[in-house]
């Protein structure tokens, strides 16, 4: 939607454009640290807010935008960014996507090498043990979402990538969601380029309280977790998206939900818009923006 915050960077959407179509082998690069400010800057990185997985970021300064990349075949591949709220000491959204550059399985799953985020203020940093209770430490972006390298596959265990689910709701639930998108990301005939968007709910009124961390810290436990995506086949974009209660829905890891249970949660992403506060996808153009996000097509989308 266009009515969430001005548009700033048209030079750079149609950059975006441009690169979309094929493998989607952008010529933007990204260091090997991170790139959020851990001030009161309210500039996010030019190189992210250009990409266009990446929703439009808040400017007040209650945020750390950050990105991780690795080292893949002599260039800097991105694995995720995110916007880390500073209050909820938790992601208010993580972004990535599957292309040519990210889809293969070269690797396994590491061995949770459960790590606080080096590119954030040791103030924002929560320490690396599990949430404790029926909480699972939930990956945003999944470990199994990026199994191109093991640098990469080590990047999504940064704390910062992680959220307090009910077990129940992450193994048995959210799972099912992720499985469907790391098919049709590594999927060539289904998309060109996939893009993600993942996130867990921060914003009053949208949180089921807190679990307690070491030194008094307290991170927001979402009341409700959500996925936009976008594809591009051909040059052609097409959007969908998913909006779900966090909470026991009786499925659980010997008893996953089955793909008509979670089609139930599907939503145009101008409704998930709508819900959850964030602008998705902005750096579509103009003329396609408003279009792509009406779309509400299961069946296209394996469903």
């Amino acid at each position: 939607m266009k009515h969430l915050f001005p548009r700033l960077l048209l030079a750079f959407s149609l950059l975006s454009l441009a690169t979309a179509c094929g493998d989607d082998g952008e010529s933007i690069e990204f260091g090997q640290g991170g790139s959020g400010s851990q001030g009161g800057s309210t500039t996010a990185p030019k190189e992210v807010t250009a990409r266009m997985e990446t929703p439009a970021t808040k400017t007040d300064g209650s945020t750390v935008v950050l990105s991780h990349s690795t080292l893949e075949g002599g260039r800097n591949v991105m694995t995720y960014c995110l916007e880390f709220d500073k209050q909820a000491l938790h992601s208010r959204w993580i972004a990535f996507r599957f292309d040519g550059d990210t889809r293969a399985k070269n690797v396994s799953r590491s061995q949770e090498p459960f790590a606080d985020d080096p590119d954030l203020s040791p103030a924002y940093q929560i320490g690396s043990g599990g949430f404790g209770g029926h909480y699972n430490r939930g990956h945003l972006c999944a470990s199994a979402d990026r199994l191109y390298s093991a640098a990469a596959n080590n990047n999504t265990f940064y704390m910062s990538n992680m959220s307090p689910q009910l077990s129940s709701f992450n193994q048995g639930y959210w799972v099912t969601l992720e499985g469907l998108v790391q098919r049709l990301g590594r999927d060539k005939s289904f998309a060109d380029t996939l893009y993600v968007v993942k996130g867990g709910t921060v914003a009053a009124g949208q949180t089921l309280g807190t679990v307690s961390r070491s030194g008094g810290k307290r991170v927001q436990v979402p009341k409700y977790y959500f996925m936009a995506l976008l594809k591009v086949k051909n040059g052609v974009y097409s959007s969908l998206a998913f909006w779900m209660e966090h909470k026991e829905y009786g499925y659980g890891y010997d008893s996953q939900a089955p793909l008509s249970v979670i089609a139930k949660h599907a939503v145009k992403v101008n409704e998930l818009e709508r819900l959850s506060g964030i602008n998705f996808f902005p750096n579509l153009p103009d003329a396609q923006e408003e279009t792509v996000e009406e779309q509400f097509v299961t069946a296209n989308w394996g469903l």
